[in-house]
């Protein structure tokens, strides 16, 4: 069976965009709306980074920024010391609370796939395992 790009395309997004939201809802106890979310994973990725460079990251306005970093901040999964070597800019750290927040979110996240996962014969998780591949080297284009 020929599969026309067109059509695929836009099964796909609708598809892997429920499955995203869907994957999204299992959450850590903090309970974080996406945006603080991915700032922590940011962190605990990639070290200590200032606001203006986490704007740029996640592709917000600086004050929207400072805004997510305040609420961390707030929540102590995040906290702000001055920059070593600019005394105009704050440099963003995760906390524990913040490392343990993405790691309970991870993890929920994963036993949530593994359950569904467990559903489908072997055929379907081999298919699954090279569709995964698949989208990856598309994302990386």
């Amino acid at each position: 069976m020929v599969v026309a790009p067109a059509p695929l395309a836009s099964e796909l997004r609708v598809s892997v965009g429920r499955f995203v939201r869907r994957l999204r809802a299992e959450r850590g106890e903090a309970d974080l709306p996406d945006a603080q979310f991915g700032v922590l994973t940011y962190l605990m990725r990639h070290g200590d980074q200032t606001p203006g460079a986490l704007a740029q990251r996640e592709r917000v306005r600086p004050p929207s920024m400072t805004r997510t970093v305040n609420a961390l901040a707030e929540l102590g999964m995040v906290a702000k010391a001055e920059h070593p070597t600019d005394g105009r800019l704050v440099v963003v750290r995760l906390t524990q609370a913040g490392r343990r927040e993405v790691e309970e979110t991870r993890r929920r996240r994963d036993a949530w796939l593994a359950r569904q996962l467990d559903t489908l014969s072997a055929e379907d998780r081999a298919l699954l395992d090279r569709a995964g591949a698949l989208l990856a080297d598309l994302a990386a284009c």
